[in-house]
């Protein structure tokens, strides 16, 4: 069984260029410490205050191996500190979502437009 964190982040709408460098870093730091990046993603149209962040697991335990990894990460800790002192995240919530098997990153079907 796959595992999504789920992350809902209400941002500082100006500070929106601030949340893609923050963003970008996880992109580095994620993998490193053991989580699956599924994606980082900022508001397009539409409410300019929501962004959202995906990181899958094989297991709970798996996330809490990663998450015990974050702590000790420099760059992480860093990053965190980052967003504090800019106040990037107004608020932020995490929802766990089971995967349904068979539908997980899947590619394209070949010929499609």
């Amino acid at each position: 069984m796959t595992l999504t964190c789920f992350i809902r982040y209400q941002i500082d709408p100006f500070q929106r260029d601030s949340f893609k460098a923050y963003a970008e870093a996880w992109g580095r730091i994620i993998p490193r410490c053991g989580g699956h990046l599924v994606g980082y993603f900022l508001p397009h149209e539409g409410s300019n205050d929501v962004a959202w962040g995906l990181i899958a697991f094989d297991s709970l335990a798996a996330y809490e191996a990663y998450r015990t990894l974050l702590k000790t990460d420099p760059e992480s800790r860093a990053n965190f500190t980052v967003a504090q002192t800019k106040r990037l995240i107004l608020r932020e919530e995490r929802t766990f979502l089971e995967t349904v098997d068979g539908t997980f990153n899947l590619e394209p079907s070949p010929g499609r437009a």
